[in-house]
């Protein structure tokens, strides 16, 4: 554990990876959750019309799935100050998404201001699915202010986006 942030891991250090299946179901309801009422993300036929071979996720759902990703690994506390991510290869049904990161930087959120947050940490993430990279970017998060570091969850045990072990 690195005693200046209490976070359990340094800059360079790995996340867990998060293998995501990319069900129609996922698709359909992250855009509707999202109000994207598009109807390449719901609509077979008319994606394919659009020149898809099929629904793909729209980028709110990646962000969701992103911000997920950090706050499963840092904890329930954790609150995300900023998530840039770019989309590359779309995610169509059938297909898994596996989500990496890698620590950037950490800082000391010792006397750091009013948000009364503790280290704040810049987590690199890639996804990528059978098709190549579906998103990359950073994300920052800052730590709760409390002495218990953060520790990840295992891959074995963590549950995948349906809820069941992956």
């Amino acid at each position: 554990m690195d005693a200046s942030t209490g976070i359990g891991a340094g800059v360079g250090s790995k996340l867990a990876p998060l293998e995501i299946p990319v069900t129609r179901t996922l698709i359909v309801s992250g855009a509707i959750a999202s109000r994207d009422y598009q109807d390449v993300h719901h609509d077979a036929e008319l994606a394919k019309e659009k020149g898809s071979p099929d629904i793909f996720m729209n980028i709110l759902t990646t962000n969701g799935l992103v911000g997920r990703y950090i706050t499963d690994h840092f904890g329930p506390a954790s609150v995300l100050r900023k998530v840039a991510i770019r989309l590359g290869a779309p995610n169509y049904p059938g297909d898994t998404m596996v989500l990496t990161g890698t620590v950037a930087e950490v800082a000391d959120g010792s006397g750091s201001g009013s948000d009364g947050g503790g280290a704040t940490v810049v987590v690199r993430i890639v996804g990528v699915n059978g098709l190549g990279t579906h998103v990359t970017g950073t994300v920052t998060v800052t730590l709760p202010d409390s002495a218990s570091p953060a520790h990840p969850t295992s891959a074995q045990s963590r549950p995948s986006v349906s809820g069941r072990p992956a």
